[in-house]
């Protein structure tokens, strides 16, 4: 799966997009498998085992929940939290 990063987690991955190994299953799944790659994303995005409310996830450019269905050749894009005002 190919996973798009904005803002401060491209510091954890050092690039913009990023190839994470997948079987598919749920967002959250496929959040919780790139976290397992980039261990300096997961407090970024997880608030103990729940994705973080501020945390914005869209596959294949919509819009969806956690909890949605995230196929293996899906490409995620993540927003992190944003900070500041």
């Amino acid at each position: 799966m190919r996973v798009t990063v904005y803002g401060q987690l491209r510091s954890a991955t050092g690039e913009k997009t990023v190839s994470v190994d997948f079987e598919g299953g749920t967002v959250r799944d496929a959040l919780s498998a790139f976290a397992d790659e980039y261990r300096r994303a997961e407090r970024q995005l997880f608030e103990g085992d729940d994705v973080a409310p501020s945390v914005r996830l869209a596959v294949d450019g919509e819009a969806v929940d956690p909890d949605d269905d995230c196929p293996p050749d899906a490409e995620l894009a993540v927003h992190p939290p944003m900070r500041g005002g």
